[in-house]
Protein backbone atom coordinates (compact mmCIF):
# COMPACT_ATOMS: atom_id res chain seq x y z
CA UNK A 1 0.00 0.00 0.00
CA UNK A 2 1.40 2.82 -0.85
CA UNK A 3 1.75 6.14 1.36
CA UNK A 4 -0.47 9.22 1.01
CA UNK A 5 1.01 12.39 0.27
CA UNK A 6 1.22 15.38 2.17
CA UNK A 7 -1.72 17.85 1.86
CA UNK A 8 0.27 20.56 3.54
CA UNK A 9 3.24 19.64 1.99
CA UNK A 10 1.61 20.61 -1.19
CA UNK A 11 -0.49 23.36 0.41
CA UNK A 12 2.73 25.14 1.53
CA UNK A 13 4.41 25.01 -1.46
CA UNK A 14 1.86 26.33 -3.49
CA UNK A 15 0.39 28.73 -1.12
CA UNK A 16 4.48 30.11 -1.09
CA UNK A 17 4.53 30.28 -5.13
CA UNK A 18 0.80 32.04 -4.76
CA UNK A 19 1.80 34.41 -1.80
CA UNK A 20 4.94 35.77 -4.09
CA UNK A 21 2.82 35.88 -7.61
CA UNK A 22 0.50 37.75 -6.00
CA UNK A 23 2.93 40.33 -4.46
CA UNK A 24 4.61 40.66 -8.00
CA UNK A 25 1.18 41.29 -9.17
CA UNK A 26 0.30 43.89 -6.91
CA UNK A 27 3.78 45.30 -6.84
CA UNK A 28 3.07 45.78 -10.81
CA UNK A 29 -0.42 47.00 -9.93
CA UNK A 30 1.34 49.64 -7.55
CA UNK A 31 4.27 50.79 -10.11
CA UNK A 32 1.57 51.78 -13.05
CA UNK A 33 -0.77 53.43 -10.37
CA UNK A 34 -3.80 50.95 -11.53
CA UNK A 35 -3.57 49.85 -7.48
CA UNK A 36 -7.07 51.37 -7.18
CA UNK A 37 -8.47 50.00 -10.33
CA UNK A 38 -10.82 47.37 -8.90
CA UNK A 39 -11.00 45.16 -11.83
CA UNK A 40 -7.50 44.73 -12.17
CA UNK A 41 -7.79 44.40 -8.12
CA UNK A 42 -10.03 41.51 -8.92
CA UNK A 43 -8.07 39.34 -11.71
CA UNK A 44 -5.44 39.12 -8.96
CA UNK A 45 -8.14 36.00 -8.11
CA UNK A 46 -7.39 34.63 -10.88
CA UNK A 47 -3.47 33.41 -9.55
CA UNK A 48 -5.11 32.04 -6.44
CA UNK A 49 -7.30 29.42 -8.16
CA UNK A 50 -4.55 29.00 -10.87
CA UNK A 51 -2.54 28.00 -7.70
CA UNK A 52 -5.30 26.14 -6.47
CA UNK A 53 -5.50 24.35 -9.75
CA UNK A 54 -1.80 23.37 -9.82
CA UNK A 55 -1.68 21.97 -6.01
CA UNK A 56 -4.37 19.93 -6.34
CA UNK A 57 -3.28 18.32 -10.05
CA UNK A 58 -0.23 17.59 -7.99
CA UNK A 59 -2.06 15.86 -5.04
CA UNK A 60 -3.93 14.37 -7.73
CA UNK A 61 -0.53 12.97 -9.33
CA UNK A 62 1.10 12.04 -6.53
CA UNK A 63 -2.03 10.11 -4.89
CA UNK A 64 -2.75 7.60 -7.69
CA UNK A 65 -4.84 10.06 -9.60
CA UNK A 66 -7.62 10.68 -6.73
CA UNK A 67 -8.53 13.59 -4.07
CA UNK A 68 -11.20 13.51 -2.26
CA UNK A 69 -13.08 16.93 -1.72
CA UNK A 70 -12.22 17.58 1.81
CA UNK A 71 -8.61 16.81 0.52
CA UNK A 72 -9.22 19.45 -1.97
CA UNK A 73 -11.05 21.79 0.03
CA UNK A 74 -7.98 21.49 2.91
CA UNK A 75 -5.21 22.22 0.26
CA UNK A 76 -7.40 25.44 -1.02
CA UNK A 77 -7.84 26.75 2.14
CA UNK A 78 -4.25 25.91 3.55
CA UNK A 79 -2.98 27.98 0.37
CA UNK A 80 -5.44 30.84 1.03
CA UNK A 81 -4.41 30.88 4.48
CA UNK A 82 -0.28 30.90 3.28
CA UNK A 83 -0.65 33.30 0.40
CA UNK A 84 -2.72 35.65 2.91
CA UNK A 85 0.13 35.59 5.51
CA UNK A 86 2.32 36.18 2.98
CA UNK A 87 0.80 39.13 1.11
CA UNK A 88 -0.60 41.04 4.15
CA UNK A 89 3.30 40.69 5.89
CA UNK A 90 4.51 42.24 2.71
CA UNK A 91 2.03 44.63 2.65
CA UNK A 92 2.39 45.97 5.85
CA UNK A 93 6.07 46.19 5.48
CA UNK A 94 5.45 48.43 2.19
CA UNK A 95 3.17 50.76 3.67
CA UNK A 96 5.17 50.84 6.89
CA UNK A 97 8.81 51.47 5.24
CA UNK A 98 8.60 51.46 1.74
CA UNK A 99 5.92 54.07 0.63
CA UNK A 100 4.66 55.59 3.91
CA UNK A 101 2.34 57.67 1.66
CA UNK A 102 0.44 54.74 0.17
CA UNK A 103 -2.23 54.83 3.20
CA UNK A 104 -3.01 58.78 2.48
CA UNK A 105 -2.98 57.94 -1.07
CA UNK A 106 -5.60 55.64 -0.65
CA UNK A 107 -8.40 57.84 1.64
CA UNK A 108 -7.40 60.63 -0.84
CA UNK A 109 -8.59 57.80 -3.53
CA UNK A 110 -11.34 56.93 -1.22
CA UNK A 111 -12.48 60.42 -0.28
CA UNK A 112 -12.60 61.84 -3.94
CA UNK A 113 -14.95 58.69 -5.12
CA UNK A 114 -17.37 59.83 -1.92
CA UNK A 115 -17.65 63.32 -3.21
CA UNK A 116 -18.38 62.13 -6.86
CA UNK A 117 -21.22 59.92 -5.84
CA UNK A 118 -22.59 62.79 -4.10
CA UNK A 119 -22.06 61.91 -0.71
CA UNK A 120 -22.58 64.78 2.03
CA UNK A 121 -19.71 66.06 3.89
CA UNK A 122 -20.89 64.58 7.32
CA UNK A 123 -21.11 60.92 5.26
CA UNK A 124 -17.46 61.43 3.87
CA UNK A 125 -16.31 62.78 7.13
CA UNK A 126 -17.86 59.97 9.22
CA UNK A 127 -16.78 57.06 6.83
CA UNK A 128 -13.25 58.58 6.45
CA UNK A 129 -12.68 58.26 9.91
CA UNK A 130 -13.88 54.75 10.43
CA UNK A 131 -11.32 54.00 7.38
CA UNK A 132 -8.76 55.84 8.85
CA UNK A 133 -9.04 53.61 11.98
CA UNK A 134 -9.44 50.49 9.83
CA UNK A 135 -6.28 50.99 8.26
CA UNK A 136 -3.84 50.84 11.13
CA UNK A 137 -1.27 48.03 10.51
CA UNK A 138 -2.74 45.81 13.09
CA UNK A 139 -6.26 45.93 11.79
CA UNK A 140 -5.07 45.63 8.33
CA UNK A 141 -2.41 42.70 8.65
CA UNK A 142 -5.52 40.73 10.73
CA UNK A 143 -8.49 41.71 8.20
CA UNK A 144 -6.42 41.06 4.62
CA UNK A 145 -5.58 37.50 6.04
CA UNK A 146 -9.00 37.08 7.28
CA UNK A 147 -10.74 37.99 4.01
CA UNK A 148 -7.81 35.61 2.34
CA UNK A 149 -8.76 32.70 3.71
CA UNK A 150 -12.54 33.35 3.60
CA UNK A 151 -12.30 33.84 0.14
CA UNK A 152 -9.96 31.55 -0.71
CA UNK A 153 -12.29 29.04 1.30
CA UNK A 154 -15.09 29.62 -1.01
CA UNK A 155 -12.87 29.48 -4.17
CA UNK A 156 -11.48 26.06 -2.84
CA UNK A 157 -15.14 25.13 -2.21
CA UNK A 158 -15.79 25.25 -6.17
CA UNK A 159 -12.33 24.04 -7.57
CA UNK A 160 -12.17 21.15 -4.99
CA UNK A 161 -15.85 20.22 -6.20
CA UNK A 162 -14.40 20.10 -9.92
CA UNK A 163 -11.37 18.54 -9.43
CA UNK A 164 -12.09 15.84 -6.65
CA UNK A 165 -12.10 12.34 -7.77
CA UNK A 166 -12.78 9.77 -5.27
CA UNK A 167 -11.08 6.30 -4.88
CA UNK A 168 -13.54 3.63 -5.65
CA UNK A 169 -15.26 1.58 -2.43
CA UNK A 170 -14.10 -1.44 -3.99
CA UNK A 171 -10.57 -2.25 -5.34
Amino acid sequence: MQEQPSTARIALKYGVITGVASIVYNVILIITEKNQNQALSSLGLIILVVGMVYAMREFKTENAGYMSYGQGLGIGTLISAISGLIGATFMMFYTQFIDTNFMQKTLDTARGDMEQRGMSDAQIDGAMQFSEKMMSPGIMFATGVFFSIFIGFIISLIVAAILRRNKPVFE
